[in-house]
């Protein structure tokens, strides 16, 4: 909430009382928890009938192409397509994570998440590590299309620089999440 008041200059009750109007007017969801310095933290995404009110053309227009994708490709081409889709992408920033250690490879991924649209953390629990997301840049793509995933798992490997697992959560409200190989 600190972070939200200070970006906006409000103060804390302005931005819980905003966060409450907001979740009572459907607009926005909890969507988990983070660990705070004296308390948890709340974090909240975007609900289901929110993310209709602030689709652009692009999702719409990716849900069509996918559909007509998966109606002449086999699964397993469609599949190797999205993936090669996400590794072209990739290509585009392996100037800049060339001479990258892991960690700072990790950072940009995450970076370049939030830049194409995606709320997305890096987790560290059980020695595992996973960008993990509220808000989805292709939520309006994979409730239609779950493989749709395979984009970001692809890039993310990539830029990585190791195998990275999709895990996402699917449905009203899809949540990101990607494992990083150790």
């Amino acid at each position: 909430m600190n972070e939200l008041a200070n970006a906006l200059e409000l103060t804390d009750n302005a931005i819980r009382s905003h966060l409450t109007s907001l979740e009572r007017d459907g607009l926005i969801q909890q969507a988990g928890v983070r660990r705070g310095f004296r308390k948890p933290h709340v974090l909240y995404s975007l609900s289901t009938e929110a993310e209709y009110l602030f689709q652009t053309a692009y999702g719409a227009l990716l849900r069509h192409a996918l559909t007509v994708f998966a109606g002449r490709l086999s699964p397993r081409d469609l599949q190797a397509s999205l993936r090669a889709i996400g590794r072209t992408v990739a290509k585009d920033h392996s100037d800049q994570v060339k001479d990258k250690l892991p960690g700072q490879r990790i950072e940009y991924a995450v970076d370049m998440l939030k830049t194409l649209g995606g709320d997305v953390t890096l987790q560290e629990s059980d020695g595992k590590r996973r960008i993990v997301g509220n808000g989805c840049a292709l939520s309006a793509v994979t409730a239609h299309h779950p493989e749709a995933c395979l984009i970001a798992e692809a890039l993310l490997s990539e830029i990585v620089g190791v195998p990275v697992k999709e895990l996402c959560q699917h449905g009203e409200a899809p949540h990101c999440c990607f494992e990083i190989s150790s």
